[in-house]
């Protein structure tokens, strides 16, 4: 869904904040974006009819279970939070759940829009291709125009940053990727030291893979470096049984459950 030109943006803003529209309000007109104001949650349906780019979320209004659902139900659409002060554990939450990026009001309008035009950036560099739009690996069907990986008909049910990361360890075709690297083609930030988050998402992959095709190992462990994808029948890979045992020893994070 990412726009050809910047004057093409659609997006909407999901919040109840008057004085916000109207410095945003001159601001989107310069470039020509095409803006609307929502007052309320619309659902997937009434988003999915207004052809957008990206939203604008406020999650104090919404929630944040709102940003989850709609990163679900919606994974083409990008998700911009911009709220006032909220916890670190909000924050971790909804950008784990789907939300591209999260920024605090009070905000310079040029600072939000420099945000939602990197947003759409990194969603361009996503786009679906013309062709070879599928990879299969085993009995896996990675799909890049739904943004979802199937065993027949049979969806892993992949939440939007998961569907990337599994579609960049596939593109790498069997070469072990870095931690750091993956974090900041898939985050789009540099990755602060400690972060377990490309671990905790590795670990819920293997389960939703697991679950649909159990008969394969796709995702690999590269001891201190970081990981690689390959199908391989289960039981056959002699890293397996060490990758199990680093995801029990992993555990959950805080914001992982």
């Amino acid at each position: 869904m990412s726009p050809s030109t910047e004057a093409s943006v659609r997006i909407a803003l999901i919040d109840d904040d008057s004085g916000f529209f109207a410095v945003l309000d001159r601001r989107f007109d310069a470039l020509g974006w095409d803006r609307r104001v929502l007052g309320y949650a619309p659902g997937p349906d009434q988003l999915a009819a207004q052809r957008l780019h990206i939203v604008i979320v406020n999650p104090a209004l919404t929630g944040i279970d709102y940003l989850e659902r709609t990163a679900v139900a919606l994974p083409g659409l990008a998700l911009l939070a911009c709220t006032g002060r909220s916890t670190l554990a909000d924050r971790v939450r909804g950008l784990r759940g789907g939300a591209d990026d999260w920024l605090t009001k009070p905000c310079h309008p040029e600072e939000l829009v420099a945000r939602v035009q990197a947003v759409l950036r990194r969603r361009r560099l996503a786009d679906v291709p013309a062709e070879n739009s599928t990879i299969v690996a085993g009995g896996l069907a990675i799909r890049q125009d739904r943004f979802q990986a199937f065993v027949g008909d049979d969806s892993a049910d992949l939440t939007r940053k998961e569907f990337e990361l599994l579609h960049l360890l596939a593109q790498a075709e069997g070469r072990v990727l870095e931690r750091e690297e993956i974090y900041q083609r898939v985050w789009g930030y540099t990755m602060v030291r400690g972060d377990r988050s490309v671990d905790v998402f590795v670990r819920k992959l293997r389960q939703k893979l697991e679950r649909i095709s159990p008969e394969w190992n796709y995702l690999h462990t590269q001891f201190g470096v970081g990981y690689r994808f390959a199908a391989e029948p289960r039981g056959s890979s002699p890293t397996a049984a060490g990758e199990t045992a680093y995801d029990h020893v992993l555990g959950p994070t805080p914001w992982s459950r």
